[in-house]
């Protein structure tokens, strides 16, 4: 009958996944940042069934994964982190040396060190110290970037002086009562042992891994910790995918919110590792995991407790035997590993926080639980804090009423500690475990690091090289990408500038301006309200100055997509050349807020070859939108490069040929590797712009382009468009 239960449970889990879509389903937006719980809005887990797994060792360390090359702009270098080669057989370990007092210590040198794997000396190839003071770094470099987009995010996160964090508030695993005892000590952790530059998300085991955002807005953050509420053991589901399985037993339950709360520390380990090399934090807000019910609360019906359950308030209930605690604790076990091991792949560790502080008891007077069975669950479930905390160089704040002074830890472990890097003799490729002990030759300090680490099979290597082959994006795609970047944060307004063919031989520009959207977390600066703008030609004369608009705009909401009721578009006619502008944006009352100097080179569409004009993008969100659009052929594109996916976007362009020639334009989807997705229909309306029009229902959370191409028999142009589709 055990083997029959092993075999049936991952089906079931599998079942649950399919029957709801999966990962892809999703959330609410926004709805952690407004602090609602994950289960009140409706959210879905990335989660996978349980495989097998043979018990094995406790503890791994990372295999070193590539890091995406996202660089900061031009101007904003940061001094370069402690680098580390990376490679098959290239193995790195951090490790954290305290005194007796548990401060740090951080004078010694390579030679203080030993390292062995599997018991044979090691020689340690690279060494340095990782010493983070983010409060002085800030004071320095001043007020920290706000995170807006994915590309804020994954260029913040590279910074040396920058701390990642993930807050993972599981509660499928915490009662409802503690929840209020450990809001307190989180939100100090976050006022006050937070650093500007550090970066946090906040995350329950539903979480999609999509949807986790790192932020630096604390108001926001303090938000979401403030609505957190526990619900251990209470099995009322609030969402689609917990009415799947709510008519389960209550131990079928208890193993699914286990499987689910293991998928969101492993896929929040996936996101950071995504985003920077370095040592990254989740801070596990949880009881533990459960290991075994008491009859007095295993249910037949989860969702009604009590009913038919024989057992419900009687303290005379039969006890489970030593097979059945050995068996439930070693399928627990097999599924922490796995936890264990994408944790130290990604270099991330997990400090668990017990919000229960000096816990006495598991269960309530209320559940008639025996003493002896209470305080064997209580031990179990404090052992899966210690071992996700231990296994993967983090450390157990349980058992203690002061959980403020066990959370300093944690930020003194991510501001200082030694980073060593060896090649291993060995050179596995076995796919086993493979201990490491690190040692120091002065006494009386006490030294942490991960005791081992998982290798690469061979199927990992294969898939690693092929990964690693992959060609780059073409030079057309990058440049392309480069557009999206996010304007510095000085800048109160954004810009475009487009270009078609004018009357007699000249070209027309096209200057747009919108004011720049509030900074989340920061206080309003004075908004853009005008822009002075001067064109001078190569030799500095002026040929075009005017103000947009000639009277100052106010705010007055969102603007349609037919016009622009914030900011203003100017119009004028030049010949092909150089053109060099003067950009002035001012306030309500005049003050200069901001200046910025463009070049522009003015192409000449009366040549022999085939060309484009500037593409002209526009937002649409509803029908009549679209409509109004399409009947006003001279309608204000956006500045905006950014969308939501219940967004359409609509793009207009204009191509030139030589004798007239209508060229035939074509267009394609493409991700942003370069790779064509689909072809888009091009509609092309007599004596008017080609029109492409794109739902982004469809598309995931990314960047993407348009390659427009227009041909003739005289030639071929092409023309890339870099869009980016939010949450």
């Amino acid at each position: 009958m055990r083997i029959r239960a092993r075999v049936l449970f991952p089906l079931l889990v599998a079942g649950i996944v399919a029957a709801v879509g999966g990962p892809g389903l999703r959330y609410q937006p926004g709805a952690i940042a407004q602090g609602l719980s994950p289960a009140e809005s409706g959210q879905q887990p990335a989660a996978q069934p349980p495989t097998p797994a043979a018990p094995a060792p406790t503890s791994q360390a990372p295999v070193p994964q590539p890091v995406p090359a996202t660089q900061p702009p031009a101007g904003d270098q940061q001094p370069p982190p402690p680098r580390i080669r990376s490679g098959i057989n290239y193995v790195r370990v951090d490790v954290f040396v305290t005194d007796k007092a548990g401060e740090p210590v951080l004078d010694l040198t390579k030679d203080d060190f030993t390292l062995a794997e599997d018991n044979k000396p090691q020689t340690i190839d690279a060494f340095s110290i990782v010493k983070v003071d983010a409060v002085a770094t800030a004071v320095e470099a001043g007020p920290p970037r706000a995170i807006r987009n994915d590309f804020d995010e994954e260029r913040e996160a590279q910074r040396p002086d920058v701390r990642l964090f993930v807050i993972l508030l599981d509660d499928y695993h915490v009662r409802r009562g503690n929840d209020m005892s450990v809001r307190k000590p989180l939100i100090e952790f976050v006022q006050n042992q937070l650093a500007p530059p550090d970066m946090v998300a906040i995350m329950y085991p539903l979480t999609p891994v999509t949807d986790l955002r790192f932020s630096r807005d604390r108001d926001a953050t303090i938000r979401a910790i403030s609505a957190f509420e526990g619900r251990k053991f209470d099995y009322r589901p609030r969402n689609m995918f917990e009415e799947q399985y709510a008519m389960y037993p209550a131990s079928v339950v208890e193993r699914v919110r286990n499987q689910v709360a293991m998928d969101a520390l492993k896929g929040a380990a996936v996101k950071m590792g995504g985003l920077r090399e370095g040592r990254k934090s989740i801070i596990y807000v949880s009881e533990g995991l459960t290991t075994m019910l008491p009859a007095q609360l295993n249910d037949p019906n989860a969702s009604q407790p009590g009913v038919n359950n024989p057992y419900r308030g009687r303290t005379n209930v039969p006890q489970p035997t030593d097979m059945q605690t050995l068996t439930a604790t070693a399928d627990l076990n097999a599924d922490m590993q796995r936890v264990f091991s994408e944790a130290n792949r990604q270099n991330t560790s997990i400090y668990a926080v017990d919000p229960r502080g000096l816990a006495v008891f598991e269960y309530g007077i209320n559940e008639a639980v025996g003493l002896t069975q209470d305080a064997n669950g209580l031990r179990m479930s404090l052992d899966t804090l210690h071992a996700l905390a231990n296994n993967t160089d983090g450390r157990a704040i349980v058992n203690r009423n002061d959980l403020a002074a066990g959370m300093k830890q944690i930020i003194r472990d991510s501001s200082g500690y030694y980073l060593l890097g060896y090649n291993s003799t060995q050179a596995p490729t076995d796919g086993k475990f493979h201990g490491i002990k690190v040692g120091v030759k002065r006494k009386g300090l006490d030294v942490r690091s991960r005791k081992g680490y998982w290798a690469y099979s061979t199927e990992d290597v294969a898939r690693a090289n092929a990964i690693a082959s992959k060609p780059e994006a073409p030079t057309a795609v990058s440049s392309a990408l480069k557009d999206l970047a996010t304007p510095a944060r000085d800048r109160s307004a954004q810009f475009w500038i487009g270009t078609a063919r004018g009357e007699n031989g000249s070209t027309r520009v096209t200057f747009l301006w919108e004011p720049a959207p509030p900074i989340p977390g920061q206080p309003p600066e004075a908004p853009a309200a005008r822009v002075s703008l001067t064109a001078l030609a190569r030799d500095g004369r002026p040929v075009y100055r005017a103000k947009v608009p000639e009277e100052p705009t106010t705010s007055t909401g969102a603007p349609p997509v037919v016009g622009v009721a914030e900011g203003g578009v100017a119009s004028f006619e030049v010949p092909p050349g150089q053109l060099d502008l003067r950009i002035v944006v001012e306030g309500s009352r005049g003050q200069v807020i901001d200046s910025v100097a463009r070049q522009l080179t003015v192409p000449d569409y009366t040549s022999v070859q085939v060309s484009f004009g500037t593409p002209r993008v526009y937002r649409v969100r509803t029908v009549p939108e679209l409509q109004a659009l399409k009947a006003k052929p001279d309608a204000v594109p956006t500045v905006d490069r950014e969308f939501s996916r219940t967004d359409r976007l609509h793009i207009r362009l204009d191509s030139y040929a030589p004798g007239g020639v209508t060229p035939v334009v074509t267009a394609r989807l493409l991700n942003r590797g370069g790779a064509a997705m689909s072809n888009l229909p091009v509609q092309t309306p007599a004596g008017r712009s080609a029109e492409i029009d794109l739902p982004l229902s469809a598309l995931a959370a990314g960047e993407y382009l348009i390659e427009v191409n227009a041909k003739t028999e005289s030639g071929t142009a092409q023309e890339m468009i870099a869009f980016r589709v939010g949450r």
